[in-house]
């Protein structure tokens, strides 16, 4: 495989999640937050975990505002509080919203010098956290700080970095690290938050986040579509609702099933229209196969070859994934590789 040109981004933008009001389908993991705040001895850094685009992030700037709105956790108004949930046209939500908080520390990437986004958070915005938590808060109340993602530090210095705060937290300063993958982060960081793992979503959730990101009815059939092949993820059901995406996906599925048979031409299409399409295009193409593949794992009998030769090329797939992104290589020789895999698998 070779190196492949710079791709272009889906068009579609939902709002970013400190702008994001509304949370669905979290209830119990907002009531641990709320709870814990009540009590007035909340943990100073939490680490929420889940797969990409359940609402990790939207949870935890819900409960930056919170915090921010409500500094004293035993006034009446936070003790009779049912959510987390701060109105819209509250002036600490829009400053929030506005990236205007002098008390909230957003760690994210950033772009770097050619205009680009940074690939990771770089140590040196981690080091503004060194400020931040030595200076008294601007309000008298709590200082905050997102990390979204944790994934994302640099490592390992920004994660060192992070570390060393993390390890010495001053009075009134709450943390709030948002990952896709826990486990990968280092032990120490994780021994020092407290864990509140984030569910993928019922599809009526994934549906309702999707239109209220967007501004549309809940019913509408695209949405419903795009939620139901969601997997749990308001981030794939936006991408797929990119229709590009949806279409993408049902033409996937064609192909899989007619294996194992297999047409070439339209494997040659399928590849030429990934490598046109950027990389929500090959995201789109991995997770069908995987969710195809996962499909036919469930309905296997545990003992049986055919199941070990479906995990094998599950994890055939997932290598060659991550191969492409990293390398940014040429995504048609995958095509014709995991569907030949699939082929053979399905011939024995």
């Amino acid at each position: 495989m070779s190196a492949r040109p710079a791709e272009r981004e889906s068009p579609i933008e939902p709002p970013h999640p400190r702008e994001t009001a509304a949370l669905f389908g979290h209830e119990s993991a907002e009531q641990a937050l709320l709870t814990s705040y009540r009590s007035g001895r909340i943990a100073h850094a939490w680490l929420l975990g889940g797969p990409v685009g359940v609402g990790k992030a939207t949870l935890a700037y819900r409960m930056a505002r919170f915090v921010l709105a409500h500094p004293d956790p035993a006034a009446q108004e936070v003790q009779q509080a049912r959510s987390l949930a701060v109105a819209a046209d509250n002036p600490i939500a829009r400053r929030v919203a506005a990236k205007s908080h002098g008390d909230l520390l957003a760690l994210e990437r950033t772009a770097g010098d050619s205009g680009q986004l940074r690939t990771v958070i770089t140590v040196d915005e981690v080091r503004r956290t060194i400020g931040f938590y030595g200076s008294t808060a601007g309000e008298g109340g709590w200082r905050v700080c997102v990390v979204d993602s944790a994934d994302e530090l640099k490592f390992p210095e920004a994660s060192n970095a992070l570390l060393k705060v993390l390890e010495e937290p001053p009075p009134r300063s709450l943390f709030l690290l948002v990952s896709h993958a826990p486990g990968r982060l280092l032990p120490t960081i994780r021994s020092r938050c407290r864990r509140l793992e984030l569910r993928p979503l019922a599809p009526d959730d994934v549906a309702k986040a999707a239109a209220a990101a967007l501004g549309r009815e809940v019913t509408d059939e695209d949405i419903q579509k795009a939620s139901a092949a969601a997997d749990g993820s308001v981030a794939r059901a936006l991408a797929l609702l990119d229709g590009e995406h949806l279409a993408l996906r049902e033409r996937i599925l064609a192909l899989l099933g007619q294996l194992p048979q297999t047409d070439p031409r339209a494997l040659h299409a399928l590849g030429d229209s990934l490598e046109r399409g950027g990389s929500d295009s090959f995201v789109t193409f991995v997770d069908t196969v995987r969710d195809w593949l996962s499909a036919r794992l469930g309905r296997e009998v545990p003992d049986t070859g055919r199941l070990a030769q479906l995990a094998e090329v599950w994890e055939k797939l997932n290598r060659t994934a991550r191969d492409v992104e990293v390398f940014n290589l040429e995504r048609k020789p995958m095509v014709f590789a995991v569907f030949g895999s699939l082929a053979e698998t399905a011939r024995r």
